[in-house]
């Protein structure tokens, strides 16, 4: 013990006395122990390696299972046909995406809900979660940043990584950083924060809570942003979800919304995409904000400036695949997709709740959100449905501090999995 002690003694004093050792970003060090989801892994994996026989149903993150719809996979394939031959070859696209592309978003997404999104407004990547961490590039580091809680983990570690935050403290909360609870008292939707904050994360339907919101939140958030100079950062990777007509799909529904937000979407969980990878960021270019001297700056401008520097775009077959979402074989066959997972979500909320369990959510959106019984933990919930019942779930907390005393449950697996996991929870709590 003592040998080993004075190895690590003498690493350290070697460490700290070499001035030439390059340096880390020393805001990863803030970062707690690790992000949620490897967390699970490593329990699930554990459990797994002394349980050989378990057979295991993940319910946890939100991964599709079922196949891409067909309109999908068949413009892809064409679009492999069109790299073997020199005249319809593509190589480096445009970073912004193709307008083929964009222009059909505008018009599918944007414009037949009445929003006044231009094409060359909406940029084509690799994922909303990319981009969602990627946006803080193009702003400075003394904004207030507003997020609520629970949040998906990725608003938060981003903005710690980038150094906008100070340490964590006990309950796993970052100093600098504006936390709005969220929790059944409030229906899942954050109150407008009495002081100014510069940028605010908003995630509907949300994600872990399931929750939506109605049009006279969002307005209420837009004045707020209006009056403030703040940006909403509004993530709608979940929008296809919303079955009620009364409910906005994009921010942009709301007037004045163009001057004061940004909104994330993704093909991942309507079209599949989790895997194949593209999404999709709408910056209108009416959006402005303040440099360091007080000067007005567009911020498509920048955006897109820091796309064509950083990004060489999404791949033709991708986007190919993504345009087929639009035709009218690929609507019919998402709606389908959508479909499959919300009667998912139905199952999941109709036997949880026969259970006992307070359950909200999976209405509008493909998570359940479940209240956690008998005053049990959310990682004390987590054990207790693997160990008991060989289903794996997500714990509240690891959403943030508001979160504990939750656990969310996942739509996003195939019907058999699903009724069998909500047959063994169902049976485990009655035994």
């Amino acid at each position: 013990m003592y040998h080993v002690n004075l190895k690590r003694y003498k690493l350290s004093e070697r460490v700290s006395s070499s001035p030439n050792m390059a340096t880390i970003n020393d805001n990863y060090l803030k970062l707690k122990a690790g992000y949620l989801f490897p967390e699970i892994a490593r329990r699930v994996n554990s459990f797994a390696q002394a349980n050989q026989s378990a057979q295991i149903i993940r319910l946890g993150i939100g991964d599709v299972t079922e196949p891409l719809p067909e309109a999908c996979r068949t413009a892809m394939i064409k679009a492999v046909e069109d790299m073997g031959d020199r005249s319809s070859f593509k190589g480096y696209g445009p970073e912004q995406g193709y307008g083929w592309l964009r222009e059909k978003i505008a018009q599918f997404d944007f414009q037949s809900r009445g929003c006044q999104i231009d094409a060359d407004e909406i940029f084509i990547s690799d994922g909303s979660k990319c981009d969602c961490g990627n946006i803080l590039d193009i702003f400075g580091n003394n904004n207030t940043i507003a997020v609520t809680d629970p949040v998906y983990p990725v608003y938060v570690d981003t903005n710690v990584m980038a150094g906008h935050t100070g340490d964590a403290n006990e309950k796993g909360e970052y100093e600098g950083l504006v936390y709005l609870p969220i929790s059944a008292e409030n229906n899942f939707t954050a109150q407008i924060p009495s002081q100014k904050v510069d940028l605010i994360y908003l995630c509907f339907p949300n994600n872990p809570t399931g929750a939506t919101a109605t049009k006279e939140h969002l307005e209420a958030w837009v004045k707020y942003a209006k009056a403030n100079g703040s940006i909403i950062f509004f993530d709608a990777a979940y929008e296809a979800y919303i079955t009620d007509p009364n409910l906005p799909h994009s921010i942009y529904e709301i007037e004045g919304a163009r001057d004061c937000a940004i909104e994330f979407r993704s093909f991942s969980k309507n079209a599949g995409f989790t895997g194949t990878r593209c999404a999709l960021t709408v910056v209108p270019k009416t959006l402005i904000a303040s440099s360091a001297d007080g000067s007005d700056v567009e911020v498509w401008k920048l955006w897109n400036r820091r796309q064509s520097t950083k990004f060489n775009g999404v791949s033709y077959i991708v986007q190919r695949g993504a345009e087929a979402v639009y035709s009218p074989e690929g609507q019919s066959q998402v709606k389908q997709l959508i479909s499959f997972y919300m009667e998912n979500a139905k199952i999941i909320r109709e036997k949880l709740t026969a259970a006992g369990l307070s359950v909200y959510g999976g209405v509008n959106a493909p998570y359940v959100w479940v209240k956690t019984p008998n005053g049990l933990t959310s990682w004390d919930f987590f054990d207790k449905l693997l160990h008991i019942c060989n289903v794996v779930g997500t714990p509240g907390s690891g959403f943030g501090a508001a979160g504990e005393g939750y656990f969310r449950i996942s739509a996003f697996n195939n019907r058999e999995n699903v009724e069998e996991a909500m047959q063994r929870i169902t049976t485990g709590f009655k035994s």
